[in-house]
Formats: structure tokens, sequence, C-alpha cells
């Protein structure tokens, strides 16, 4: 059996502070459920992870591949590193994984993976939305 995937992507025009946006693309079943949001004041780590959490929330399976081009994200949800910043996230982040298994995989930003691509663009646009 394939696990679904999930690819997420954050984004912030001007970090720290500016508008930021966050994108979830899933595919699942055979089918590809796709998500985004923003936030006023905020910085692209907060808008990585805020992708993560929006797409948790989203599925209801018991296993999941996320894919991340965020180093930072991956490692903090794995324990590799301290989760010093971004707390409120992370205890919402705990919640929403709420004990199902997550695998993890790292892609280069920019390398022409195609759904990597596609959330940053949708992450991207909703940060610009909000600027206006």
């Amino acid at each position: 059996m394939d696990l679904p995937q999930i690819y997420t992507d954050g984004s912030c025009l001007k970090n720290p502070g500016g508008t930021g946006g966050w994108a979830f693309t899933l595919l699942e079943n055979g089918k590809q459920w796709t998500m985004s949001g923003g936030s006023d004041s905020t910085t692209n780590n907060r808008m990585e992870l805020q992708a993560v959490i929006e797409a948790l929330y989203f599925a209801q399976g018991p296993e999941y591949i996320i894919h991340t081009d965020s180093q930072l994200t991956m490692k903090c949800a794995k324990l590799e590193y301290r989760r010093n910043a971004n707390k409120d996230l992370w205890s919402e982040y705990e919640k929403a994984r709420n004990g199902r298994n997550i695998n993890w995989i790292w892609i280069k930003a920019h390398n022409g993976n195609y759904l990597n691509e596609y959330v940053d663009r949708l992450a991207r646009e909703e940060a610009e939305f909000l600027k206006k």
C-alpha cells in the first residue's frame, strides 16, 4: 500500500514581520486536495509549520509522508533540533499530529519538483494577496 503524500510550503514576503502564506496539497486514494491561507506579520518559519499543521488537521489517516523544503521544520518535527521558537505552533503541531506516524522527506526548494513548486506558488500568492 502506498502511503498518502502531503506537500507543504510557507512564504513570507518581508521576513520577519511581513505578510505570509502557507499551502499544502494532499494526494490520497487517487485524489488530490489543496488548501492555502495566510497571516499578517509573520515569518517564513511560522508559515512553513502552519502548512504542516493545516495539512494534518485536514488529513484523517494514520500515516503520511510529508514533503517539505524546510530543513528546520522537518528536523524540529523529528526532534533532531530543539523547538526553540514558535512554541505555540509546535504545541498545535502535536495536537494536529495526534500520535500519527509521519514520515518526512526533504526536497530542495526551486529544484523542479512539480508539487513543491505548486505549493510554493500558492503560499506566495496568499502572502501577496494579504499585502494588498
